[in-house]
């Protein structure tokens, strides 16, 4: 049972043929090795195809019924699971398919199949006409495979230099072919498909579509029939065929007939050729190695068999079709036996070869060499392939030197005719019409055969025999270029035949020897050759012409005979101003003489053309002077034509400029155009009158057109400035004006008798201007008028041809409107597709019409900058905006879409869609036009259609070739691939600068995105779904995408670097555009896959090419991390785990080539393999051999060594000349350098420099190419750092913004590990480049930030995991980390990256801050914050204070083990001192100097460090070298800048933020003793009270900034910022306090200062107006400091002599601040209103828990510090007991007031100079003792939660992560876990604080009112008491106090005490016994067990609790 049918989906007739082609190109044409087996393979697969060749799938019945019922049953496709159901117009197609080229059913639906798929790529045809394209293109691949495996043969003409696997394979192969009877089937074939037949058989089945598919179905067709005869021809170029195939291919020609024009078309010229190198055996002369093999395998040569069947067969008489042809065949015949009777070994063939002679003479008979040269030479394909040329050369060369008795009769046979003729003219009679003219045909044949040399080859020197030895060395006298001793006899015969020819010559062949003479000249060499033949030839010249001596073929006889004719005809001139000046009857010269002329003048014109020598030798020979007799000669009446000839032969000469110069003033001189009109003179002459009354009535413009070349060639030569000076306005105006005017503006209007002329004429006058707008530069004269003085007369002299050429296309005059409707005339013949006359001419003429644009947009900025600069009043429009106009003929503005439409023949004409590109390139930099033109683009469908299609083209072009080496020599057309490159480059780069203008953009329109509805809305589809045209976006991911599924990665990346590199930057900037983005990921991510497949072939690599790249890797790293990031945004896990897997992997990845998804399925596995060694070897990550491939060291060029230059001068005129490009860095553009340069060259003067000169060029060359390394070093460091940055972006998007749970913590930390390393170790190379440091700093902070975040977080991990049997924290808590057993979890800290690789990195980090020297501070910065984040790894994490550490012993700490955070710090500061003073010095500079971050970060290091430091050598090293001195001064700099700060609105922060660095780095410095030691001796405190700007306290405005509902903006408000600028400072006071403990009074002493010199603002924080979490603070701190400095003691100890005054003012201070202090108590001691009233100022809901927690922890702070105060006064006014000074009235009113019932009332308001009584303290007791239990319980839940966060319900750990961040919803669960746990640690420790503050509260609220009670009970003496005894001792008392206290003269005591009466006391008494009750004790009681136990003085509330129990208990008796 057969299988069941199946089409396949890519055609079986097309799709495997076009794989056939690519593997043979591969493997032979770009050589890849991988590709010889793959063509193994596929050529045993496919040699059915091969042997049976273009034969089709025969049509079958049960096909038919499958296809028929295809529509209801459908059918089977290949690969694809089920059945298709078709359409019943598909059905029906197919079987006209299927007649049509009687094919089988099945292959005529895979073809429609295939053609509807391939519908996206030929836009505007049906499936039908895409099948029948498919059909005859599958045809055409294997045509051209076969040709080419033929073509890799080794053989006896050519090698490809192939391997010999290859090459064997390839023989085999075709051999195997060959013998299946290869000849006879490409013969059947070639005449079998006839491209008439073929086209009516479409036609008639309407299979021909627009004008482009005909052309397209045609070329198709004829490609298959010239590559099959190509086949034959490279086969016998190669090996000979058999005797039975060369019989064949006899028969076939025999039956050949010629096209219309007398050729032989391409296909026979193949097949003709194929069988003269079937009797080539010129190969044998050459000695090769193999000659001996070579010739076993002709049968010519070694079967006789061969011989006499051939022979036999040419023998025949029976004429041919053409006889020519025959005749062709048996002279190459003859030849081949005449060259195998002179081996010496084939006798046996005598009977053949003797027959030569006849065989030839037969050949002549049938004029061999007129049918060569006019069917063979003459077709149109003969010049295009090297070797047909080198056949028939060696077929003429053959016969002159192998039958050289043929030739002399030749001769004697011609000399004989030209007597008969002579005689007849003598007698008058006609002339005999049987003559032959075979002489005269073969030099006509030499003539035509080397007019052209396409290659190069100059095959004409075997002609030329060096005479004598040459003494010049620039001319080889040379056998084809090898230097020969002897010439070989081949060339002496060849020789001798010029030269004999030329004896004696008979009149008859006098033309055809010059005309062949002119052939030989051809070329460099060749020229000069004959340039001496004609110069020997002169010998003596007598006066007769026809005398003895001189040959008529010389210069002499030429230069003289001009001369006379210029006699003779001078005298013919008329007078000048004769009215009938017409050409009057030639008397001169008959139309022999004329044509003889002719042919001389051509014959100079090529000598002059190709040898300098000889156009310097002419024209200074004293004599012969030709251009004077040229000239002459233009003047006189000559038929046009031959005037033609005369200056076309000017031109010749004018191509050396010494020459040009003269010629020049000639033409001027003689007026050959008329530019001075003399006064009388009625009537023009010159050539203006010659083309409007001779040339337009005969209607052929010859002279025109000479005398367009002859300018075109003057102007490139040299170029006068002030040419006809003294006879006119000087300059070039009335030769451009004639071009202009006369011939261009009419060439249009003109008759034509040839229709080709017209456009030659366009032509030749547009390329004059072309030439003279490219080489014109705007200068600042050509915009002055420049006068000149004629006739005594100023007149203003021409301007530049270029400025007239500028002005007139800036404007819309008739040149640019001429211009415009000859691009739209050229688009439209293009259109057409078919041949016409002059086209080549029309094409080259819209060439030079586009670059004549082309010039003008690139020049015009300068041009209209000068313009506007200058005076002149003349006005210019950009040629853009032109451009815009309406074009007259169409009505609408569609020169732009003219301009496009050339892309849409890209393939046809390249240069011109190249200049097409260039000009929209231009175009599209501005935005306005891109907006018109995407109207003007899509207003007609048709034509939008066609010009997308233009532009995908060109893009989709696969001969393109970036020229990777610019050496080579490009042959054939392979010239064309750099230009196809160049048009993509272009189409590219206007796709780039079109996506930076806004939309609607023309980018848009190409890439295939909405442009009249919101970019985002786009839906990008593959081409032909939904009816989506192919883009180019499609043609720019078909570039990339080629070559991504083999091993060696994308192929453009290698063949095309430049492309590639804008490919991929157009693909990056559609991902990063916010519009184009969304669609565009979307796309490549579904459909293309893109990313993955590019990125897995990174990094990329090739030699020689590391900018391009560079900049490769760079767009697509970038696009990869904007793919990243958005995949991670949207939660596309899998897309961004599969991205991970490939950049991070260290196991070697599955190729994901294989499936589609890939990495979908093991999505629980994690990035990175774990560490499972098991796994297989490990392998580079891709992200670090991506940075392996950023080479850091850079070559930089050899400084100039300069001789004549001045060095410094030079540098300025190269940075003068420099710019940037649109992307890229600035560099210098060399061509302008080039022109300043050689203008200083020409300008100097004398003799001197002239002889310099050849030093001075060849300096200028030194410096050009120093300035080209110099660029290109430019260019590369900007590719790696932008390389660099890239990599960066991908590593920092990596870390930050994918999902953390996608890598492991352990990989993570390795992977960065690895990136820290590597990118330390390539920057610490001593090579590396410098500028790549800042990049490199930056990634090595991200990348530490990431590592310390990192360890830390997995540091904090273990807290989730409960240990059985232990409360969770003792762990963290106990300081020893011990591990319990069983908990291996425990000791992470530091294990997946042990201690020493984080050492590595720290030293790496530190060598790098060292590599940095003293520059490059900005770098250190980076390096400064990765330093801080890597000593951030050993410092602890917060930890939750559980209460239950302090349970533990103090010996018990003391002896715990060092912890691992301890070792790390003690180990890193040990590292950190290795480097000793270099390092500090580097630290301690940038703290104190420099950029303000920089600064900051110093400062923050140095903080980090000073805290770690245990030996306190960076203190002594910063106090000893200065440094501290220098940081303290230069806070009185800060001064001013802060003071500018406060105003509401502040120029910058910068400085309050380097001001708080600096607060905080010496805060820190004072913590230590020795650091305040420092400081205090530093005089900071002093300077700090010296700052005014702490007396700048802003007035809070109430309403202003907490009326305001939003959240402030980032700048504080300026009460904010002053407290910022305070509170460092208060901080910094409050730490010297607590450090000074030996100098304490000291310390305390300047501290006062502060507060004095500062007075008022300390009132105003005291008064405490508002209250706010700041202002609290702010007290907080204030009363910290006051408690410590403004005691009694410090007075005496200030130590400043301060007189008695002074002391008194001091006093007066202090005492204020006492009050104010105690009078807080009134505030804060715990009134409910305040409590209520501190949470009304919050504006952001995360910030309210904060500052809630802030504001409670300052007023329990503020009541601490107070209650310290009341305390401290007491102790230190009071040594003893009895002599307590009271600080409260005995009166408890307060407390009973405040516990009252009612809480509304207003409590009485004490003012603060009134004594407060001792119910504050009561009731302070009691609050503090209510808040700690409150505080208790939230400490214990805040605990417990803690340990069961994942317990705890969402919307708890919500609001837990509010207080942290805004935006909860977007974090993982993960990541809310440790936010909320971050939150809780928070909690628990601030509560912690709140309790150990309140327990402090209470101890000293309880001391104090004992002390209080027992002075009131015991010791005081009320006021109404009469006991005398009491009276005395009160002021005794008072004043003992008064004496030893000095400092309390503002508490009157006595006035204090003697208001206390007995009823106080006795009301003290009953009041505090009621209030401190039973409740109370016992609450006091408990806290001291439940806290003080562990925290405080044990025991000591219970005693006080006691004593005042005892005291309330006393009965005053």
């Amino acid at each position: 049972m057969s299988a069941p049918l199946a089409v396949i989906s890519a055609a079986s007739l097309w799709g495997p043929y076009k794989d056939i082609w690519q593997a043979v190109v591969n493997a032979i044409w770009k050589r890849q090795p991988e590709a010889i087996h793959i063509l193994d393979q596929i050529l045993k697969k496919h040699k059915p195809d091969f042997i049976s060749l273009f034969r089709n799938p025969p049509k079958n019945a049960q096909q038919h019924q499958k296809v028929q019922k295809a529509n209801t049953e459908g059918i089977a496709i290949q690969g694809q699971q089920g059945t298709r159901l078709l359409p019943e117009s598909l059905i029906k197609e197919a079987f006209i398919l299927s007649d049509l080229f009687d094919i089988g059913e099945l292959a005529a639906v895979e073809l429609l199949l295939a053609g509807e798929h391939q519908l996206p790529r030929f836009p505007g045809l049906t499936r039908g006409l895409v099948a029948v394209l498919l059909y005859w293109d599958g045809k055409r691949w294997i045509a051209n495979s076969l040709r080419t495996l033929i073509q890799s043969r080794k053989g006896k003409t050519w090698t490809l230099e192939l391997s010999p696997e290859l090459v064997s394979i390839t023989t085999r192969f075709t051999d195997e072919l060959m013998e299946q009877g290869l000849t006879q089937k490409i013969l059947t074939l070639v005449s079998q498909i006839d491209l008439n037949v073929e086209f009516e058989k479409l036609q008639k089945e309407r299979g021909l579509g627009s004008e482009k598919h005909r052309k397209e179905v045609a070329d198709l067709i004829k490609e298959c029939r010239q590559s099959l005869a190509e086949s034959l021809f490279v086969w016998t170029c190669q090996s000979p065929l058999s005797r039975d195939d060369t019989l064949i291919l006899i028969s076939f020609l025999e039956k050949v007939t010629l096209e219309a024009d007398g050729s032989l078309d391409r296909v026979n010229i193949a097949l003709l050729m194929t069988l003269l190198y079937c009797f080539d055996i010129s190969f044998l002369e050459h000695g090769s190695e193999n000659r001996e093999e070579l010739m076993q395998q002709m049968p010519l040569l070694t079967e006789r068999q061969y011989i006499a069947a051939i022979h036999t067969r040419l023998q025949e008489s029976r004429p041919w079709k053409l006889p020519g042809l025959q005749a062709t065949i048996r002279l190459a015949w003859a030849l081949a036996l005449r060259g195998i009777s002179q081996l010496s070994d084939v006798t046996a063939l005598a009977e053949f070869t003797e027959a030569d002679e006849a065989m030839a003479e037969l050949a002549i008979a049938d004029n061999v060499f007129l049918f060569l040269t006019e069917s063979v030479v003459r077709a149109e394909n003969f010049y295009q392939d090297e070797f047909y040329i080198r056949r028939i050369h060696s077929l003429v060369t053959d016969f002159l030197t192998l039958m050289p008795m043929k030739v002399k009769q030749l001769r004697n046979r011609a000399d004989e005719d030209a007597r008969m003729i002579h005689m007849s003219i003598q007698m008058g009679n006609e002339p005999p019409l049987s003559l032959r003219r075979d002489l005269e045909h073969l030099m006509l044949l030499i003539a035509e055969l080397y007019s052209e040399d396409p290659f190069n080859l100059e095959l004409a020197l075997e002609y030329w025999c060096p005479s004598e030895p040459l003494q010049s060395t620039t001319i080889i006298g040379s056998y084809l270029g090898m230097a020969h001793q002897r010439p070989p006899q081949r060339q002496v015969v060849l020789s001798k035949f010029v030269r004999q020819m030329g004896d004696l010559l008979p009149p008859t062949i006098y033309i055809p020897y010059l005309k062949m003479l002119r052939g030989l000249a051809n070329g460099p060499q060749c020229s000069h050759y004959c340039f001496t033949l004609l110069k020997g030839n002169g010998g003596s010249h007598a006066e007769n012409i026809q005398g003895a001596g001189g040959s008529p073929v010389s210069w002499e006889h030429f230069f003289h005979s001009l001369m006379l004719y210029h006699e003779q005809l001078r005298k013919d001139l008329p007078s000048a101003d004769s009215i009938q000046y017409r050409h009057l009857p030639p008397r001169g010269i008959t139309q022999k003489e004329q044509d003889g002329l002719i042919a001389f003048l051509q014959l100079t014109k090529t000598i002059v053309k190709w040898s300098e020598n000889a156009r310097l030798a002419l024209c200074e020979h004293p004599q012969w002077t030709p251009v004077v007799v040229i000239l002459g000669l233009l003047q006189c009446s000559i038929p046009p034509i031959l005037k033609a000839e005369l200056l076309e032969t000017l031109s010749a000469f004018g191509k050396s400029p010494e020459i040009a110069a003269s010629l020049w003033q000639s033409l001027e001189y003689t007026q050959i155009l008329q530019t001075v009109r003399t006064p009388g003179q009625r009537q023009a002459i010159g050539i203006e009158v010659e083309l409007n009354e001779i040339e337009s009535r005969c209607e052929e413009y010859p002279l025109t057109r000479a005398f367009c070349k002859l300018i075109g060639t003057l102007v490139e030569s040299s170029f006068p400035s002030n040419l006809g000076a003294g006879l006119r306005p000087p300059g070039f105006d009335p030769y451009l004006q004639f071009l202009r005017d006369s011939v261009f503006l009419r060439f249009q209007t003109r008759a034509y008798r040839r229709a080709a002329e017209k456009w030659e004429v366009a032509e030749a006058v547009l390329e004059v201007f072309y030439k003279l707008l490219r080489d014109y530069e705007p200068q600042l004269e050509d915009f002055v008028d420049q006068y000149v003085e004629l006739k005594g007369e100023e007149i203003i002299a021409y301007k530049p041809p270029g400025f007239n050429l500028m002005y007139h296309l800036l404007n819309e005059s008739p040149m640019l409107e001429l211009s415009l409707s000859l691009l739209e005339e050229g688009v439209k013949q293009l259109d057409m597709y078919a041949p016409f006359p002059g086209k080549k001419h029309l094409e080259k003429a819209v060439q030079y019409c586009l670059g004549l644009l082309n010039f003008t947009l690139q020049k015009e900025n300068l041009f209209m900058d000068l313009l506007r600069e200058s005076h002149l009043s003349l006005i210019v429009t950009s040629l853009e905006q032109l451009l815009q106009g309406i074009n007259p003929r169409t009505k609408k503005a569609d020169h732009v879409v003219n301009i496009a439409r050339y892309l849409y023949h890209g393939s046809t004409n390249p240069e011109l869609a190249f200049e097409s590109s260039k000009i929209l390139c231009c175009i599209s930099c501005n935005s306005n036009i891109q907006v018109k033109l995407i109207g003007d683009f899509t207003q007609d469908q048709n034509i939008s259609q066609k010009l997308m299609a233009g532009f995908v083209e060109c893009l989709d072009n696969e001969t393109a070739e970036e020229i990777i080496n610019p050496d080579e020599e490009l042959e054939g057309e392979r010239k064309q691939a750099p230009i196809y490159h160049e048009t993509r480059i272009n189409i590219l780069n206007l796709l780039i600068t079109s996506l930076e203008c806004s939309p609607p953009n023309l980018a848009l329109y190409l890439l295939g995105y909405e442009f009249k509805k919101p970019v985002s809305t786009t839906n990008l589809q593959d081409p032909g779904v939904l009816g989506c045209p192919r883009t180019c976006l499609h043609a720019i991911l078909n570039i990339l995408e080629n070559g991504t599924k083999t091993r060696s990665g994308p192929a453009a990346v290698q063949e095309s670097p430049h492309l590639a590199e804008l490919c991929y930057q157009v693909i990056y900037q559609l991902c990063a555009c916010s519009d184009t983005s969304g669609p565009t990921m979307r796309y490549l991510r579904t459909s293309q896959d893109f990313l993955f497949s590019q990125l897995q072939h990174l990094p990329f690599f090739i030699k020689d090419h590391e900018i391009p790249v560079l900049n490769q890797m760079s767009w697509l790293m970038k696009t990869a991390s904007i793919e990243l990031r958005v995949t991670s945004l949207n939660r596309q896990r899998s897309h961004t785990q599969r991205l991970l897997h490939l950049l991070l992997d260290d196991v070697p990845v599955k190729s994901y080539l294989a499936d589609g998804e890939g990495g979908t399925e093991d999505e629980s596995r994690s990035v990175t393999g774990f560490l499972h060694f098991e796994t297989a070897s490990k392998v580079r990550r891709k992200i670090l051999s991506i940075l392996d491939s950023i080479d850091f060291s850079q070559q930089i060029p050899e400084p100039m060594q300069l001789d004549f230059f001045d060095r410094s001068q030079i540098e300025q005129v190269i940075s003068n000349c420099e710019s940037r490009g649109t992307h890229g860095p600035v560099i210098c553009n060399v061509k302008h350098l080039h022109k300043v340069l050689i203008a200083e060259v020409n300008a100097l003067q004398g003799m001197a420099a002239l002889g310099q000169r050849p030093l001075l060029m060849e300096e200028i060359s030194t410096i050009l190419q120093y300035v080209v390394a110099r660029n290109k070093l430019i260019q590369c460091l900007y590719a790696k750092r932008h390389a660099l940055e890239s990599w960066r972006q991908l590593v920092e998007i990596i870390l930050t913004a994918c999902p953390q749970d996608l890598i492991q913590p352990e990989d993570r930390q390795l992977i960065i590990r690895d990136l820290l390393q590597d990118l330390h170790d390539k920057i610490l190379d001593d090579d590396a480049a410098q500028e790549l440091m800042p990049v490199v700093a930056g990634a090595v902070f991200t990348l530490t930030a990431h590592l310390s975040q990192s360890v830390r977080t997995e540091q904090k991990e273990p807290l989730a995991v409960a240990v059985p049997g232990h409360s969770q924290f003792t762990l963290m808590l106990d300081g020893s980390f011990t591990i319990p057993p069983g908990s291996e979890g425990m000791a992470v800290g530091f294990t997946t990256l042990g201690d020493s690789s984080l050492h590595i990195i720290l030293r790496k980090i530190l060598d790098f801050v060292l590599k940095t020297g003293g520059g490059f501070q900005r770098v250190r910065t980076h390096l400064y914050g990765a330093l801080l984040y890597y000593l951030q790894i050993a410092q602890r994490p917060d930890e939750p204070d559980t209460l239950e550490a302090a349970k533990k012993t103090m010996w018990e700490r003391l002896t715990a083990p060092e912890d691992a955070f301890s070792k790390l710090q003690r180990e890193n500061m040990a590292i950190i001192e290795s480097y000793g003073s270099a390092l500090m010095e580097v630290v301690c500079r940038d703290a104190c100097d420099g950029h303000e971050i920089g600064r900051m970060l110093a400062l923050a290091l140095l903080d980090r460090i000073i805290s770690v430091d245990k030996q306190q050598q960076w203190l002594l090293y910063l106090s000893n070298s200065g440094y501290l001195k220098v940081l303290v001064e230069s806070l009185a700099d800060d001064d001013l800048k802060l003071q500018s700060l406060l105003t509401p609105q502040p120029p910058l922060l910068k400085a309050l933020y380097t001001y708080e660095s600096k607060m905080a780095f010496l805060t820190k410095v004072a913590k230590i003793q020795q650091g305040a030691r420092e400081l205090l001796r530093s005089g900071v405190i002093v300077t700090l009270a010296q700052c005014h700007v702490y007396d700048m306290r802003p007035e809070i405005d109430q309403h202003g900034i907490f009326g305001m509902r939003e959240p402030p903006v980032f700048i504080p408000t300026p009460v904010e910022r002053y407290r910022q600028i305070l509170l460092p400072a208060l901080q910094l006071c409050q730490v010297i306090l607590t450090s000074s403990m030996a100098q304490h009074a000291h310390a305390a002493g300047q501290v006062l200062q502060f507060l004095i010199s500062h007075s008022d603002t300390i009132q105003a924080i005291l008064r405490c107006q508002e209250v706010s979490a700041g202002s609290l603070q702010e007290l907080a701190l204030l009363t910290g400091i006051i408690s410590k400095a403004a005691l009694p003691d410090v007075l005496g100890d200030v130590g400043l002599d301060i007189n008695e005054g002074m002391q008194i003012e001091l006093q007066g201070h202090i005492g204020r601040f006492q009050r104010q202090c105690l009078s807080l108590l009134t505030r804060f001691g715990g009134s409910d209103r305040l409590r209520q009233f501190k949470l009304q100022d919050d504006p952001a809901e995360g910030d309210r828990v904060n500052k809630r927690d802030e504001a409670e922890l300052a007023m329990q702070q503020i009541c601490a510090n107070v209650m310290e105060y009341c305390q401290l006064l007491m102790l230190q006014c009071a040594p003893t007991f009895e002599h307590t000074v009271c600080l409260f009235t005995p009166n408890l009113s307060e407390f009973t007031n405040r516990d009252g019932p009612r809480q509304d009332t207003q409590a009485p308001v004490i003012p603060y100079w009134h004594l407060p009584g001792l119910g504050i303290i009561l009731y302070l007791l009691k609050q503090s003792a209510n808040d700690f239990f409150s505080y208790y319980d939230s400490h214990r839940q805040s605990v417990s939660k803690l340990q069961n966060v994942e317990q705890l319900p969402p919307d708890e750990i919500k609001e837990l992560c509010q207080s942290l961040t805004l935006t909860v919803d977007k974090i993982s669960t993960a990541q809310k876990y440790i936010l909320a746990r971050r939150r809780l640690v928070k909690l628990i420790n601030n509560r912690a604080k709140l309790l150990s503050l309140c327990c402090y509260i209470i101890e000293t609220c309880l001391f104090i009112f004992w002390r209080h009670l027992e002075h009131y009970l015991l010791h005081c003496t009320p006021a109404d008491s009469q006991d005398s005894l009491l009276a005395s001792r009160t002021p005794l008392k008072s004043r003992r106090l008064q004496d030893s206290l000095s400092a309390q003269p503002n508490f009157d005591f006595r006035s204090g005490l003697s208001r206390v009466s007995q009823v106080d006391i006795d009301q003290l008494q009953l009041e505090a016994t009621n209030s401190f009750g039973e409740s109370l004790q016992k609450k006091l009681l408990d806290i001291e067990t439940l806290y003080s136990k562990v925290r405080s003085r044990y025991t000591f509330i219970q005693a006080l609790v006691r004593r005042i129990r005892g005291l309330l208990r006393i009965s005053r008796t």
